[in-house]
């Protein structure tokens, strides 16, 4: 990674060192101070670049990636656009299996960077040959001189951000941090940030965010997978209907299931009244924001970093669509809608 005032070879030498900005006016009715680290400013606009970039340069080092090779991966659309770009930079192919209920602005994304995708039903078990998984794995086993990246059980998920993430919030708060907040879905950011950040301190908090629809919360608390949590749910990249190894959740002190309104909500807010123009999942950690504050995670002595993993740009004929959220029921937002458009004749 080299700083902005030198000249980088290609647009992976700009992965991580994303910057870190305070929160004012939509944490203004919380105690403590807050951090968004948005993960936006990463080449690929997602926090997925950092374990794309990653896992394919520890897969050449080890000889098990080489040029004109395939990558696979299962995505709800942020890794596999981090995975298309690595690989038009570094020359391989990729080929992506995605869930139905990823916008057709992300399926065009992939698209454009070169990737083959194949568009699986969300609703289906994760053991379906149908699943995004499956199709995946069946992908990679007919695919020769193909890798699958499998970052829901790849270990290096959650080590590269142990190298880099934990790294730069410890860095960036100078070691003030006392909470991180972190939407959870593979589990590879929160662990990795977790593994480091509590080696500096075991006292900082670490604070997941899930979906009503997903069995993670519940499996932290009990240690066991309860089918009955799972159903359809509207957030993309956040919690899972399988039990991730990628996630350490004995790392992860708390986790608060939030709904699919509210969190689209409070990306709007974050635009209206921040300037940040985040994705689906950063409402979803500011809405776990004020859950926490509520139960009184916090006081006027914390420091707590929240991910903001991706940019609002993937989500235009989602949150920030009047349309869609009109759709799903989302009423509210209607009473503080986005600014009018006039045509001038």
């Amino acid at each position: 990674m080299k700083n902005n005032t030198e000249i980088s070879d290609s647009v992976l030498d700009l992965v991580g060192n994303t910057p870190l900005v305070r929160l004012n006016k939509v944490t203004a009715n919380l105690e403590g101070n807050f951090y968004a680290k948005i993960e936006s400013f990463n080449p690929g606009d997602s926090v997925k670049d950092r374990i794309a970039l990653y896992i394919v340069e520890r897969a050449e080092q080890e000889g098990k990636l080489k040029p004109g090779d395939t990558i696979i991966e299962t995505t709800s659309g942020n890794t596999g656009f981090s995975l298309a770009m690595v690989g038009a930079v570094k020359g391989y192919k990729v080929v992506l299996a995605v869930k139905d209920k990823a916008t057709e602005d992300k399926i065009n994304m992939l698209r454009t960077l070169g990737a083959k995708v194949y568009v699986c039903p969300s609703e289906v078990a994760a053991d379906d040959p149908r699943s995004y998984y499956e199709v995946a794995k069946k992908l990679h086993k007919e695919t020769p001189n193909s890798i699958y990246i499998n970052q829901y059980f790849n270990a290096l998920n959650t080590t590269a951000h142990y190298f880099s993430s934990g790294v730069e919030i410890w860095e960036q708060t100078k070691g003030k941090v006392t909470h991180v907040v972190a939407a959870s879905a593979t589990g590879g950011t929160i662990s990795g940030i977790a593994r480091y950040l509590k080696e500096k301190n075991p006292q900082i908090k670490i604070l997941g965010v899930d979906a009503y629809g997903s069995g993670l919360q519940k499996y932290h608390e009990t240690g066991i997978f309860d089918k009955n949590e799972i159903f359809p749910y509207r957030i993309e990249g956040l919690g899972k209907n399988l039990v991730p190894t990628a996630m350490d959740f004995n790392l992860i002190d708390k986790f608060m299931k939030v709904t699919d309104e509210n969190a689209a909500y409070r990306g709007r807010e974050l635009a209206l009244q921040e300037g940040m123009f985040v994705g689906y999942t950063s409402g979803a950690a500011l809405e776990a924001v004020n859950l926490y504050a509520d139960e009184g995670y916090f006081d006027k002595n914390s420091h707590v970093v929240v991910i903001f993993p991706d940019s609002g740009s993937r989500y235009m004929g989602k949150i920030y669509s009047d349309q869609w959220m009109k759709a799903q029921g989302f009423t509210e937002i209607f009473e503080k809608p986005l600014a009018e458009v006039q045509y001038v004749k």
